[in-house]
């Protein structure tokens, strides 16, 4: 199944959601934001972050490729 198809056009995934798509640990997703591998989040609380859908669709392509 494709994945990508599932998620909306747009919105907010939270870091949960975004590890059932893009398969790697917690440490590993952080170190890439670190990096510039992976996309940073939306600070939506003071202990909230999360990522917008449209660029988890977009790193879904880069991945893919």
């Amino acid at each position: 199944m494709d994945k990508s198809k599932t998620l909306p056009e747009t919105g907010f995934l939270r870091l949960r959601e975004v590890l059932r798509l893009i398969p790697v640990s917690k440490s590993t997703w952080w170190e890439g934001i670190k990096d510039g591998r992976f996309p940073k989040g939306v600070k939506i609380g003071k202990k909230i972050t999360a990522w917008r859908v449209e660029d988890i669709h977009e790193l879904i392509a880069e991945l893919r490729h």
